[in-house]
């Protein structure tokens, strides 16, 4: 097949996709279910794949779907849903209130600082889930709140779920984990600089709503980008957004109490409370299912590398793919971080007083409350596996590889994007393109690492405008149906994003590397 069709008929799922969220508007749930259709179609009577390998490649899919993206998405969820019911989380209100009034601030706190520690910590959609849901539960317009979590998730995405996608990465290329960490960070930091900006733009809609805050802004991105370029530096991939966001709260908070005015204006100003005073035993209590969700993400993983290599070892691997470059899809039974989130909302849900019998219903309503949700992230992961086994994603990296030529690095972090569109994950967009990019920049004589790390900086910048992130979104603050609403409002900044990634990585082969 001609090469140039090859790739024009690669890109009709992705084109169908963008169609169909922003000019047709179409619910997620139908539009990826369709693009599964015609991902399917292409797959078998264009690029000749077997109908048993089409079939075990949509299953693997699913598998992949459900263990562990979904199974996390619920857990996120279920615990915010947990602490609706016992009324604590009006108490968490209280508190991140008693913070402050102004929503700009709040808006950094929690979409970006607190947002980014869940990232760190679990990622799979929990970083948008769960921020998403405390703004909408603030006040904030559930529109605004999702398409501010989303923006904010970008960065973080790169050491998400304790340093993934970074750390598959290194594994599939064998480049130098702590050199493709440390390039990481500074292909992104004007991101990491730029996003509290951007968040503060949109809680404004002005410029106007910098003046009394643009220095707090500043040192709501300087103290999370620090820790998280010294940390990459010095320690690899595991923690530099985890401690990168717990610095970035921790500075956001002191920066508002010292810089921040007493006199906030209106328009930024979040409705009072009558009383925002919350006792240590309140906050106690109200916290402790995200407390148990941070003990138990950080005892599993593998920085305690004894007890989480025991907990690996539950595991069932299944033969589902049956073409070639087939592969055991494993289920890790007590490594996922959905399993433990559940666990850590169940026990916290107990220690607020609810019982089991409660807790189950919540269980139950939350999965029936994701059922579009669930559809959406299985018919783009089933799409996802299709077109990597079949070839349609190879014929979209051959084309590009071949047009962009000398000007290869100006457009590399794009190919990550596509991966990072298509499937919804960092860590997919490091496997399907991390072999080609390390490829390509031996061939072209370029500086492996620093070509390398731009795939993840690239695929970050897609997981604002991925079909499963803003399936999450949707989920998280009950806007079913509305996903072409999101996929609007944070398209532009997925441009620009991607601009000034493939700018930087250019710049940076030519004069910094």
């Amino acid at each position: 097949m001609n090469m140039t069709l090859a790739f024009v008929l690669a890109l009709l799922p992705i084109i169908w996709l963008i169609i169909a969220l922003t000019i047709l508007k179409i619910p997620g749930f139908k539009a990826c279910a369709i693009a599964l259709g015609i991902a399917y179609v292409l797959a078998v009577f264009v690029w000749k794949m077997p109908f048993l390998d089409s079939v075990t490649a949509i299953f693997e899919g699913a598998a992949l779907a459900l263990w562990p993206i979904i199974i996390v998405i619920i857990a996120a969820i279920f615990t915010y849903n947990v602490c609706v019911s016992t009324g604590k989380m009006e108490v968490i209100k209280k508190m991140l209130a008693s913070v402050t009034n102004d929503k700009r601030v709040l808006v950094l706190i929690i979409a970006w600082g607190f947002g980014g520690f869940m990232e760190g910590m679990a990622g799979f959609g929990t970083a948008v889930a769960i921020p998403a849901s405390m703004l909408w539960g603030l006040g904030f317009n559930p529109v605004f709140a999702a398409i501010v979590c989303l923006i904010a998730n970008a960065t973080p995405t790169a050491f998400g779920s304790i340093g993934i996608p970074t750390t598959t990465l290194a594994k599939i290329t064998g480049l130098n984990v702590f050199e493709l960490s440390t390039n990481t960070v500074i292909q992104l930091a004007p991101l990491i600089i730029l996003t509290p900006f951007i968040l503060v733009f949109l809680t404004g809609k002005s410029k106007k709503a910098f003046k009394g805050i643009g220095i707090i802004t500043l040192i709501s991105g300087l103290s999370f980008l620090i820790p998280e370029y010294l940390v990459a530096r010095y320690l690899g991939a595991e923690l530099p957004v985890v401690i990168g966001s717990v610095c970035s709260m921790a500075c956001t908070i002191w920066a508002a109490k010292f810089f921040g005015k007493k006199e906030i204006p209106s328009e930024y100003c979040l409705e009072e409370q009558t009383n925002n005073k919350v006792s240590s035993k309140e906050a106690l209590l109200a916290w402790s299912p995200f407390i148990l969700i941070f003990i138990f993400l950080i005892v599993t993983s593998n920085l305690i590398a004894p007890l989480n290599q025991l907990l690996a070892g539950v595991k069932t691997s299944v033969n589902i793919y049956t073409g070639e470059g087939a592969a055991p899809y494993t289920f890790s039974w007590l490594t996922t971080p959905g399993v433990w989130i559940i666990f850590a909302a169940i026990i916290g849900g107990k220690i607020q007083g609810a019982n089991f019998s409660k807790i189950l219903t919540i269980f139950k309503d939350t999965v029936l409350q994701l059922s579009k949700t669930i559809i959406t992230i299985i018919s783009i992961m089933a799409s996802a596996k299709l077109m990597g086994y079949s070839g349609m994603i190879g014929s979209i990296a051959i084309m590009f590889v071949t047009l962009t030529g000398s000007y290869y690095p100006l457009f590399a972090p794009f190919l990550g994007s596509i991966g990072t569109f298509v499937t919804g994950s960092g860590t997919s967009a490091s496997v399907l393109f991390g072999g080609l990019q390390l490829e390509t920049s031996i061939a072209l004589n370029l500086n492996q690492s620093w070509i390398a790390a731009s795939n993840t900086a690239g695929a970050i910048t897609a997981k604002m405008i991925s079909p499963q992130s803003i399936a999450i979104a949707v989920a998280a603050v009950n806007l079913q149906g509305k996903e072409s609403v999101l996929l609007k409002g944070v398209i532009k900044y997925y441009i620009l994003f991607l601009a000034i990634v493939g700018i930087f990585t250019y710049v940076g082969i030519q004069y910094l590397i």
